[in-house]
């Protein structure tokens, strides 16, 4: 990515860009996401939203329209970058108050909690943090980092868990560790 676009609503000049990530700032996501995927037409890139509201309905109406989601004031710079740069290989971010929001709508669903939890109980203490960590839109390099591990080492950490979750990906992997997987065709 060389350059950044301001495209105001109702974002007619996207569809003359080559945008390899659009970053939706908004006040109220119900509107404007709407009206932004309806503009975007052909063009698939995908989208982040950042938007100082943390409802449950909002996070969860944004989330199945297959966007990333930070709450203003719950991330930084360099969560902004990574999600950006995660997007343009499939990933898909949340802010840490946006995944408790996923959660929260998933453990309404009686039948989804205990599937989840029953798919938690598979993983190690370890992958249960890699995934706590992936699910927030960290990739390997920043995971390991954290929790003083080789890149190497995470990898391999999710190549199992992805086999233990019955993921193709990380994506699905994160779908299914938020207990969303089935309100979400991946």
């Amino acid at each position: 990515m060389s350059s950044a676009l301001l495209v105001p609503p109702p974002y007619r000049e996207l569809r003359e860009t080559e945008a390899d990530v659009v970053v939706l700032h908004c006040e109220d996501p119900s509107e404007s996401f709407a009206g932004l995927l309806k503009a975007m037409g052909s063009l698939r890139a995908p989208v982040i939203v950042v938007s100082p509201r943390q409802d449950t309905d909002t996070v969860v109406e944004v989330f199945r329209g297959g966007a990333g989601y930070l709450v203003e004031g719950d991330y930084c710079t360099c969560m902004l970058s990574s999600a950006v740069v995660a997007a343009t290989v499939g990933h898909t971010s949340f802010s840490p108050v946006a995944c408790a929001a996923i959660r929260d709508a998933a453990r309404q669903l009686p039948e989804q909690a205990q599937a989840t939890e029953h798919l938690r109980s598979l993983l190690s203490p370890r992958e249960r943090q890699i995934m706590e960590l992936l699910s927030t839109g960290l990739g390997a390099q920043e995971i390991g980092l954290r929790l003083t591990l080789s890149e190497k080492t995470v990898r391999n950490n999710l190549s199992n868990i992805y086999a233990k979750l019955d993921a193709r990906g990380s994506t699905e992997a994160v779908l299914r560790w938020l207990g969303a997987a089935s309100a979400v065709r991946v």
